[in-house]
């Protein structure tokens, strides 16, 4: 398994509708693996596939490993196929905005549909941690960053500190 460098914000490949899987075959059960072993490194709950420069519809989600056992899951071409009009608040963050929150609302629970590492079709109710961050992954997958869920002010300041972050860190790498 290979650690993959995460794009940081602001960058444009973020914001690129993914194309489906077609067929679950070695080479996505491979990248899965990748994503797993980055998310870890990085110390995430969910990383999709486009969040490491592969514009495909797959994501994989952790939020066990929070209270000490991993349970991953890697889901390809997930789908929300309902979500519940109670909606929930959470600081939520993102990998691709490192050390960087802000509260956004979403559905509190919603079902998903996704083919498994064996191509098999499944289908998952999801509720608080494991709904928001299937959320925030499914929607990387459509180009939707969790900042695009924020006012504009918000989101101006938010992705500003990303600018300098990013500079700060070439600097130190020059």
């Amino acid at each position: 398994m290979t650690v993959m460098p995460v794009i940081h914000a602001p960058d444009p490949r973020l914001q690129v509708v993914c194309e489906a899987v077609g067929c679950v075959d070695d080479g996505v059960r491979r990248l899965m693996d990748d994503l797993l072993e980055t998310m870890y490194a990085e110390k995430g709950l969910g990383l999709s596939a486009i969040q490491v420069g592969v514009p495909r519809r797959i994501v994989v989600v952790d939020v066990a490993q929070r209270d000490g056992t991993p349970e991953p899951m890697t889901l390809v071409n997930p789908d929300i196929t309902a979500a519940s009009q109670e909606r929930v608040e959470f600081d939520e963050g993102c990998l691709s905005f490192p050390d960087l929150y802000a509260m956004v609302e979403r559905p509190a629970s919603v079902d998903v549909t996704y083919l498994d590492e064996s191509g098999a079709v499944r289908e998952l109710h999801a509720e608080g941690l494991l709904a928001r961050c299937l959320q925030h992954e499914i929607d990387h997958l459509d180009g939707i960053l969790f900042v695009d869920h924020l006012s504009a002010l918000r989101r101006r300041l938010i992705l500003r500190k990303m600018i300098k972050w990013k500079k700060a860190r070439l600097r130190d790498i020059a």
